[in-house]
């Protein structure tokens, strides 16, 4: 076992969750930080990731105008803290703004808009096609939620959060489970980030928009608390249900190569907030970072 790898998993371990991680320079050379990369993990929100990419193929194929109205109705919203999702009244807008509130904050609501309009077949045959053979999407938010409803034998999505988030007893549901959750690895994570950053993943021009919409994430929380916040450029996304905590991007630290990272974490403990399983993300990632910048990228 390496140093940083033995660094990484100590972190993990002191903030009391079970993490995966995978960190490579993008466009250089083939060094990489591991710690159980090929182990499948649940993607949670991260899979609004893959959504983006399948999106941009399919407005390069000519089947999406990115710019055609669409109104959103709130009787028919995913529940979620952001977005679309809190909004009371229906809301018209393009489906690329849906796209870029479902990355900016993550918003469910215009997420699952999105995934019916770009087809869940879809999403999977655009991971088949760039060679990600163990990313699969089951669904989007709304198919989650009804399944932690149904495995928590509770009869609403805010019941079955808090039957998921107490610790007086331990909840079996299939959102937690690799193999039925819509999942991935982080090596996955990181190739697929390296497919947009170098245009391979779509279009030039609907890769420029993924990565703008990445980097104009608000959540700070994560991997970017790992990073100085002048002089580094950091583009993400975010994965949470319960005690999963997950994040994948680029970090890129002025006049170097951009390294990909991928975490994802699962938290001993189930409570609501996890501010250390948040935490560790960023400082898991800086070491990993730390360890490939040895060399000058």
């Amino acid at each position: 076992m390496s140093g940083p790898e033995r660094e990484i998993r100590r972190a993990f371990a002191d903030a009391g969750v079970h993490g995966r991680l995978h960190a490579m320079p993008l466009g250089g050379a083939a060094r990489e930080v591991g710690v159980d990369p090929d182990e499948p993990v649940v993607m949670a929100s991260v899979y609004k990731l893959p959504l983006l990419v399948a999106f941009g193929r399919r407005v390069d194929a000519g089947d999406i105008d990115p710019r055609e109205r669409v109104t959103v109705d709130p009787s028919g919203r995913t529940t979620g803290p952001t977005g679309l999702s809190i909004m009371r009244d229906p809301v018209t807008m393009s489906w690329r703004d849906l796209a870029c509130s479902m990355i900016a904050v993550s918003d469910n609501a215009a997420a699952d808009v999105l995934l019916r309009r770009v087809g869940l077949d879809h999403v999977n045959e655009t991971l088949h096609d760039l060679g990600l053979e163990r990313t699969r999407v089951h669904g989007g938010t709304a198919d989650v939620y009804r399944s932690i409803v149904a495995d928590t034998a509770t009869t609403d999505t805010a019941s079955a959060f808090r039957a998921l988030t107490s610790n007086d007893a331990a909840v079996a549901v299939r959102a937690y489970d690799a193999v039925l959750a819509s999942a991935t690895t982080a090596r996955e994570m990181t190739r697929l980030l390296a497919a947009v950053w170098s245009d391979r993943a779509a279009s030039p021009q609907q890769c420029r928009f993924a990565r703008d919409l990445l980097g104009a994430q608000a959540w700070q929380h994560r991997l970017r608390s790992g990073f100085p916040p002048v002089g580094v450029r950091v583009a993400g996304k975010t994965g949470t249900l319960a005690a999963v905590r997950n994040e994948v991007g680029v970090v890129q630290f002025d006049g170097e190569r951009p390294v990909a990272v991928a975490v994802f974490t699962r938290a001993a403990r189930a409570e609501e907030l996890l501010p250390r399983a948040d935490a560790v993300i960023g400082r898991a990632a800086r070491l990993a970072v730390t360890e490939l910048r040895s060399g000058r990228l």
